[in-house]
């Protein structure tokens, strides 16, 4: 899905867009799994009981509230967050009904790095962290090919000249 072009600014284009890693997604969809079996479960047992409707109204209640809260949810807000990468500057946005970002142009990128565990390197994302000059360090966690992502930000940030910049790895 590409970023709206007019949310850029003139002369500016995309160069990488990514939603979280799916690895995010692993505890939803156990969710999601546990809940469908549960209510499955429970509707056989009541089917013998006198008051069966009201109990399977019940359990179907159940399952959408707990299907909403712990799969729902977690996927639109998945799905809500966005990392990008311009020719102008990173940007990253999340939330499903409160909005929140965060701009950080490539001139003031003073290092970026990143950081993945061993179940990070065996699904392909890991944490990437990106020290601006005026900041603390940002960190993106689940950044799928987090490596790739870092290389191309330290490419796009070392092929963009400007005046007061500093290359990432400290030399100017």
């Amino acid at each position: 899905m590409a970023y709206p072009d007019d949310l850029l600014s003139d002369g500016e284009a995309v160069v990488l867009h990514k939603h979280p890693h799916w690895k995010m997604l692993l505890v939803p969809y156990l969710a999601l799994v546990v809940i469908l079996g549960l209510g499955i479960w429970g509707a056989i047992l009541v089917q013998d009981l006198s008051w069966a409707m009201i109990a399977w109204i019940i359990i179907g209640a159940l399952a959408l509230i707990l299907t909403i809260w712990l799969f729902i949810v977690p996927f639109l807000r998945w799905r809500t967050t966005h990392f990008i990468v311009t020719t102008d500057r990173v940007m990253a946005r999340e939330g499903i009904v409160t909005r929140t970002g965060i701009d950080i142009p490539l001139s003031r990128i003073s290092s970026v790095r990143f950081e993945h565990g061993l179940i990070d390197r065996v699904v392909g994302c890991g944490t990437l962290i990106i020290e601006s000059s005026a900041q603390e360090p940002l960190e993106f966690d689940d950044i799928p090919n987090v490596e790739k992502v870092h290389t191309l930000l330290y490419r796009e940030v070392n092929d963009n000249p400007y005046d007061d910049h500093k290359a990432i790895d400290g030399r100017a």
